[in-house]
């Protein structure tokens, strides 16, 4: 009986230590869901304002892109910052999407939920940071775009300004044109008149006179009254036209106002044979000596120099393309105008 009381005595009950390190595995267990409750909570709300403002972000991301479509011929870099901030906002709905994918499969894992929280917590962390680089660069890209704004708005001034004088030059100009036109036409009409008195005068001097005739509106003299085969020198009998030429010169010149601009201009030409010496070259050469000598023959005679303009043309104007005699005597001749400097 001893021996039994003492046996019994030697029994110990482990089942009370069980029952509270059961309770104590439960707890921690218990806290381990609470925790991954509240960190699903935390993180669903996190998502649900980075959706808010990546919204937000992509409203002035859509404005910014409308006002740099108008704007982009000065604002490159303004442009380069949106491409960044574009880029960024896809980085950050990709690591959204990420985030939520992570979220619905740590929905199976709660021994780990610890470290997935603290992770989590790390990557929101982050993108906070991200998020508030984002909205820099949006406030940096909106300064940029008012400063733009005020540029565009001094350019339209200036141009609007820049406008009513051009319309108010061009209404000036208009009007100096339409004075200058009515002058012209006044001055035209008034050389018109003289040079018909001119004609008329040269056609009573120079009448049914062999070797000068009128073509168009010029006087035609035939190369042989005035100078000899080849040459460039007056003789005696051009010279004696010449002398009554120019006494017409002088009294019309007399009668013209000095506002009028004429001038009588002397034109040299030559057959199409060609002429090869020392002192002339080529036709042209001839042509043109031949209508200088002419100049100056009338200069010495009082014509103001002025008034008197030489030119040659060579055998390039023909009056006949014949290849006669009678074409080649034709085509050799000095051409008097009375024109408009």
């Amino acid at each position: 009986m001893a021996i039994r009381a003492r046996r019994r005595d030697r029994h110990i009950d482990y089942w009370p230590g069980f029952v509270d390190a059961l309770s104590t595995l439960l707890m921690v267990v218990i806290f381990l869901l609470s925790v991954f409750v509240v960190a699903q909570v935390v993180l669903s709300r996190e998502i649900s304002g980075k959706d808010t403002v990546l919204q937000k972000l992509n409203a002035q991301v859509a404005e910014l892109t409308q006002l740099l479509a108008l704007e982009r011929g000065g604002k490159r870099s303004a442009q380069d910052d949106l491409a960044a901030l574009q880029a960024n906002l896809a980085s950050l709905q990709a690591e959204r999407d990420r985030l939520k994918s992570d979220l619905a499969t740590q929905s199976g894992a709660a021994a780990s939920a610890g470290g997935q929280v603290s992770q989590l917590t790390s990557d929101l962390d982050a993108q906070k940071q991200i998020s508030q680089q984002a909205l820099s660069q949006v406030e940096l890209l909106n300064q940029q775009i008012a400063a733009l704004r005020r540029q565009i708005a001094a350019l339209e001034e200036a141009l609007d300004a820049s406008e009513a004088k051009n319309k108010e030059s061009d209404a000036k100009i208009a009007d100096l044109g339409s004075r200058l036109n009515v002058a012209l036409a006044q001055k035209v009409q008034e050389l018109s008149r003289y040079r018909s008195d001119f004609f008329g005068r040269l056609r009573a001097i120079l009448a049914d006179r062999p070797g000068i005739r009128v073509v168009g509106d010029r006087f035609v003299f035939q190369s042989e009254l005035l100078f000899g085969v080849a040459d460039a020198t007056i003789g005696p009998e051009g010279k004696a036209e010449l002398d009554k030429l120019a006494q017409a010169i002088l009294e019309l010149e007399k009668e013209i106002p000095a506002d009028i601009p004429w001038v009588l201009r002397v034109d040299g030409h030559t057959d199409k044979r060609p002429v090869n010496s020392v002192q002339f070259p080529s036709n042209w050469e001839l042509s043109a000596a031949r209508a200088i000598a002419v100049v100056k023959y009338l200069i010495s005679k009082g014509i103001a120099p002025d008034r008197l303009v030489a030119a040659g043309f060579g055998e390039f104007q023909p009056l006949d393309s014949g290849d006669t005699q009678e074409a080649y005597a034709k085509n050799r001749r000095i051409e008097l105008k009375l024109t408009e400097r």
